[in-house]
């Protein structure tokens, strides 16, 4: 006869009377299940993360127990940092981490897995137990984080978007250690709705945190099992049950190859693993099962582990608690070592946890197993009288908190907050308020209608009550890349680990010494997230280096992406060079990408190899592009980059010189194409004519032939207005269309009715035109000068606007140009413009003037006797004239001369 039958008769006759044979079957399950658990070999020891009483229970079932080999449900793979959470402050996350996969998609790169673990959880009593206690030994049996993903759907895993304090774990898979909450809809409803509660976590912590904390160990594994039994029997998602029953039997066939090799009595081993999985039907199920479980291989993929920091608001949102939940239990958890006079284990040298020596005393032999589920599902828990003193202090608090951040609170308001929640306790047939109760009676009574601070009061009661816990990764347990950084950036003498904005003043003059931690602070700018390395003075670009810097450093809070920067390389030089060298491979990479990347080398790196490297790829990419939308960023980043070659190195590279060639007849083959094409703008057109015009030179020096340029111009035959006013700036640049046949076209259109509402885009392509043809900026001011002067206002006013917002839009770079040209064209001051004359107007012809008679003397003589040359100069000018004879002398030189001979006889003498 079994232990249960008596409560498995007594369900099933209820569920006959009330649900009929289908819920006696559910019910009477529910009892095997909690059965065949407690007569399993090897003791079961069923969990729900981060849960106090799962924790409290854990800590006296190894102090009765003391097992000697403790198997976890946790990722194998994950077992060698366990030793290094000595070096943290928890709560903090076990990760795994991939950049380089083989063998799954490439769009699921990077994969990531993390477990998060807090000092309120069975898991870490388990740990700190293992490691902490001689022979010992801790077995982790559940999944490779590889198996992780090759078990997961098709679709994308863990590409989801989280709230913004899921920052501490960004995208990665979290692996939930014992997840009890249930898996469809309904029941969660029904469970809330009859508890009177507002959310799953909450009724978890009236229902069964509060009953099982004080339990004996044989209460709470048969309460345990039976929800897991409940929920797993409830579940009707097929596709996560067959990864969960996968994972029973990879952890059974785990156990039993370990058993198997050690030569371990199972009596004194303890499998600590979900509630779920505790009641597992798989046929793998128990050390006696003969059925075997094949477990395929890792694939090639390369995994990293290493420690990140975590907190309880990012535990709460990946794993789907309610705000505040994990804070609320580890004050549960306090509270309940406190009262129960109990001291948890943790390991040595824990970093921000108090100092305490768990001594075990003599184990406790199990007796036999007693039923404990029908006392405690016959009769309500009992609950605990209220603490007001304990309530009081939490309401005089959220008091001084609301007025802190700006709440008009009293103490009028901490009496209401103390009688409201122990009104609302009552509603909810509680007689301890509980600190969910507290919380809705804090911001009933305080927060009214507005929220006038920062914080809302739920957020101050959920900091009051713990607040959000941030774990540390110690010095020791960082990967080698972070301690370099820490190392590298010690001259700075700021303490990088503090969670607050540090501010790091570099007067690179006064100190060169620092310049090494510059070089450093703009590569993690580059390589971090922007509110991680944030320049407040200083710059840097091609050619230019700031001689002060100040930047404002937020290390401590950004912790988990310098960690993660360790599993990509050693050192940041290494990480920025597989950066850049990753993003020009890219299949969906650009020309414009590639010569980002050679400037960020260049600027970051200072490696002329790899800069090369980088440039020829540039080149490669740009020959095989068949669209021309990034040819604005290729133009502006090439004339930058071969600037900078030609104002610090003696030649320029081959790189540069081939992108000249290969770009030049690469753009005049497309360059017909673009002038039609609707998906081509006039941008593009424009950056394209500008490549060719100034790259032109250099590549007909290099051996490019200046006529196939001008065969594209050509064969160009564009139809929309902005594309047809490019294609006669580059005919006028080419010499193909004189300046005065294009002004003759321009007054053309202007006085066509018909084209002048379509006007503004031949001026948005003439300002284009500025980029490829500098030397047109005059004759753009001139057309829109004619435009504004010629118009009349029923035309100018409407289309006014269009203008306006057609150059903002699209040529807004471009306007600074088009101003100063215009500064010098119109006059400067108010009382000048009524008598300027626009330079392009016509001037009345020069009328000649009939001179006096030609003096005369050697001069004209001279030129009298040879007028060939004379009248060859007025041809060039364009003068006409006539010949005049001279007039008599009237002897003024000679009479000068005569009358002061001493000039002439000092400049014989000096002849002489």
């Amino acid at each position: 006869m079994s232990t249960f039958d008596p409560l498995r008769e007594q369900l099933s006759q209820a569920a006959r009377e009330f649900g009929g044979d289908v819920v006696s079957d559910v019910l009477s399950g529910l009892v095997d299940d909690v059965d065949r658990a407690l007569r399993e070999e090897l003791e079961i020891f069923p969990v729900c993360h981060h849960s106090p009483a799962s924790a409290l229970a854990m800590v006296r079932r190894l102090r009765e127990k003391q097992p000697k080999v403790i198997y976890l449900e946790l990722c194998e793979d994950l077992q060698p940092l366990l030793t290094e959470l000595r070096n943290c402050r928890l709560p903090v996350a076990v990760q795994a981490f991939a950049t380089d996969i083989d063998g799954f998609p490439p769009s699921w790169a990077p994969l990531s897995v993390v477990a998060p673990i807090t000092e309120a959880s069975a898991e870490y009593q388990a740990i700190s137990y293992a490691l902490e206690t001689p022979g010992v030994e801790l077995v982790l049996v559940d999944r490779s984080t590889d198996h992780v993903f090759q078990w997961a759907p098709n679709e994308e895993p863990g590409k989801k978007e989280h709230a913004e304090e899921t920052g501490l774990h960004g995208d990665a898979v979290g692996v939930e250690l014992g997840d009890l909450r249930p898996r469809f809809a309904e029941l969660e409803e029904h469970l809330l709705h009859h508890g009177k509660v507002r959310h799953w976590s909450e009724w978890w912590d009236q229902y069964v945190e509060q009953p099982l904390s004080g339990a004996d160990y044989d209460t709470y594994r048969q309460v345990m099992v039976l929800i897991g039994s409940l929920f797993r029997r409830l579940d009707r998602d097929g596709g996560r049950r067959t990864v969960d029953e996968d994972r029973e039997r990879y952890m059974w066939t785990r156990m039993r190859e370990h058993l198997a090799t050690s030569g371990a009595d199972p009596a004194d081993c303890l499998y600590v693993c979900g509630a779920f999985h505790a009641a597992s039907h798989v046929e793998q199920f128990g050390l006696k099962s003969t059925a075997t479980f094949e477990i395929t291989p890792r694939t090639s993929t390369k995994w990293v582990y290493g420690l990140i920091p975590s907190s309880h608001s990012a535990i709460e949102a990946q794993f789907g608690l309610a705000s505040g939940s994990v804070s609320i239990a580890a004050a549960t958890w306090d509270k309940a070592l406190t009262r129960g006079k109990l001291t948890p284990f943790q390991l040595a040298g824990q970093k921000g946890a108090r100092k305490r020596v768990a001594k075990l005393p003599a184990p406790v032999p199990q007796g036999e197993v007693a039923d404990q589920l029908t006392g405690f599902l016959s009769k309500p828990p009992a609950l605990d009288e209220l603490d007001e003193a304990e309530l009081l202090g939490w309401s005089v608090e959220i008091v001084r908190l609301a007025r802190r951040n700006g709440y008009l609170a009293s103490t009028a308001d901490a009496i209401a907050v103390f009688e409201t929640s122990i009104l609302l306790a009552g509603m909810r047939n509680r007689a301890r308020p509980t600190p969910y109760d507290f919380q809705d009676a804090a911001v009933t009574c305080i927060e009214k209608d507005v929220v006038p601070g920062r914080r809302d009061v739920r957020r101050l009661c959920e900091i009051m009550l713990g607040g959000d816990r941030v774990g540390e990764v110690g010095y020791d347990a960082l990967p080698p890349l972070a301690r370099d950084v820490y190392d590298r950036l010690a001259p700075l003498k700021l303490d990088l680990e503090k969670r607050t904005i540090q501010r790091a003043l570099l007067d690179l003059n006064a100190n060169p010494e620092l310049m090494p931690c510059s070089d450093l602070l703009w590569m993690l700018r580059y390589l971090l997230p922007s509110d991680a390395v944030r320049p407040i003075m200083g710059e840097r670009g091609l050619g230019e280096r700031s001689i002060q810097e100040s930047w404002d450093l937020a290390f401590g809070k950004h912790q988990r992406s310098i960690i993660e920067l360790g599993y990509e390389g050693v050192t940041i030089e290494q990480v920025m060079e597989q950066r850049l060298r990753r993003s020009v491979w890219d299949p969906k990479a650009t020309a414009a990408v590639a010569l980002a990347a050679v400037e960020d080398a260049v600027l970051f790196l200072g490696s002329r190899r790899f800069a090369d490297e980088l440039g020829q790829r540039a080149v490669e990419l740009l020959a095989t592009e068949r669209s021309v939308d990034d040819a604005p960023e290729v133009l502006r980043r090439i004339r930058r980059l071969m600037s900078y070659y030609r104002a610090h190195e003696p030649e320029l590279p081959a790189w540069c010189e081939e992108f000249a060639t290969s770009g030049y007849a690469h753009y005049c083959t497309l360059l017909p194409t673009a002038f039609v094409s609707d998906d081509t703008g006039a941008r593009q057109v424009a950056a394209m004519l500008g490549f060719l015009f100034s790259m032109e030179s250099l590549a007909l020096s290099l051996g490019c032939d200046r006529a196939q340029l001008e065969l594209a111009v050509q064969q160009s035959h564009p139809e929309a207005p902005d594309k047809v006013a490019l294609l006669w700036a580059a005919r006028t640049q080419l010499g193909l269309l004189p300046l005065a046949e294009l002004r003759a076209r321009c007054d053309e259109l202007l006085a066509n009715p018909l084209v002048v509402p379509s006007f503004p885009l031949y001026i948005l392509g003439f300002v284009q035109a500025m980029e490829p043809v500098p030397t047109l900026s005059g004759f753009v001011v001139e057309v829109i000068s004619k435009a504004f002067g010629q118009l009349p206002d029923r035309v100018l006013l409407p289309w006014l606007p269009k203008l306006i917002t057609t150059l903002r839009g699209q040529a807004g770079e471009l306007m600074p140009v088009l101003v100063r040209e215009a500064g010098r064209t119109f006059p400067g001051t108010l009382a000048a413009v009524d008598g300027w004359v626009p330079p392009w107007t016509a001037r009345p012809a020069a009328v000649s003037v009939a001179s006096g008679p030609v003096a005369s003397g050697p001069v004209a003589e001279l030129l009298l006797g040879h007028p060939v040359a004379c009248d060859a100069v007025a041809g060039l000018l364009g003068c006409e004239g006539s010949w005049q004879a001279p007039a008599p002398g009237r002897g003024e030189v000679a009479a000068l001369l005569a009358g002061h001979p001493e000039p002439a006889l000092a400049l014989a003498g000096l002849l002489a």
